[in-house]
């Protein structure tokens, strides 16, 4: 005997997604977008800074002829060596968030990051972790491609995990506010070419400080990105022209205060909403 027909199941109603005080979804989306698009273009991104930082070391130990120096109880390619980790992690840090937000404005399309259900605090992490993902694959690339050819140790573990990811948020974050604040890529490359890159080339990368004379050591202490580099650099090979403990109160000072400057300008929409 046939069985009877089974009604048919209503509908559920759709209903919207409840979101916390934090779009989790959200922010992991964002997160992996940034992380994307860098990783594909592996080679621009990561791999050709890593070359750049081989080829600094090649010619500041070998072609002027530096090999021989010591500097803090070390040889020079040693001292050298994490001052060029270091600026690769800053500059593509800065480079990743940065280029993120100029491109979305020049191409048109931030409005498809500012439609959906993000508040400026999720904008601010989603975009800021994305720049230190980044700047730290290429911070580890260079420190692996450096250890075939620098004996590299570690005397203060802490210390290098510490300013590595200080520093990377903190070029991120500047990253954020340069890239809301350009206009096109005109005024990205300018802050990068007269800022960024002459903060650390003249922060002790490729020297001690303490060479400086007068007035230029004091003013070499007053670069926040001196501290970065060296607090990184005493984490290899133990020692640092300046407290650790400075270093460490300093870089969380700007930290603090560049989370706050791109939360009020993510919030207010400055150069983003029209």
């Amino acid at each position: 005997m046939p069985q009877p027909a089974l009604p048919p199941l209503a509908p559920r109603p759709l209903a919207p997604r409840a979101i916390g005080r934090v779009n989790w979804l959200g922010l992991w989306t964002l997160y992996q977008k940034e992380v994307r698009r860098f990783l594909k273009v592996f080679v621009q991104t990561v791999a050709a800074p890593m070359v750049t930082s081989l080829l600094f070391l090649l010619v500041f130990t070998l072609a002027l002829g530096r090999g021989d120096m010591v500097i803090g109880g070390v040889s020079y390619s040693e001292f050298l060596a994490p001052g060029l980790i270091m600026m690769a992690i800053a500059q593509n840090a800065f480079a990743n968030t940065s280029s993120s937000i100029v491109v979305a404005k020049v191409q048109g399309n931030i409005v498809d990051t500012l439609m959906p259900p993000l508040g400026p605090a999720e904008l601010t992490a989603g975009f800021a972790l994305g720049g230190v993902t980044r700047g730290l694959a290429v911070g580890c690339s260079t420190l692996l491609a450096m250890w075939l050819f620098v004996p590299v140790t570690f005397a203060h573990p802490e210390f290098v995990l510490f300013h590595a990811l200080s520093a990377a948020l903190l070029l991120s974050l500047l990253g954020i506010i340069g890239g809301i604040w350009a206009d096109k890529f005109d005024h990205i490359a300018a802050v990068t070419n007269f800022v960024i890159v002459p903060l650390t080339f003249l922060s002790g990368t490729f020297y001690s400080t303490e060479r400086l004379p007068g007035i230029w050591y004091e003013l070499a202490h007053v670069n926040p990105f001196f501290f970065m580099i060296d607090g990184f650099r005493y984490g290899f090979i133990g020692h640092a022209d300046a407290p650790p403990l400075a270093g460490i109160a300093v870089m969380t000072g700007c930290n603090l205060a560049l989370l706050a400057v791109s939360y009020t300008m993510l919030k207010s929409g400055y150069k983003l909403k029209a």
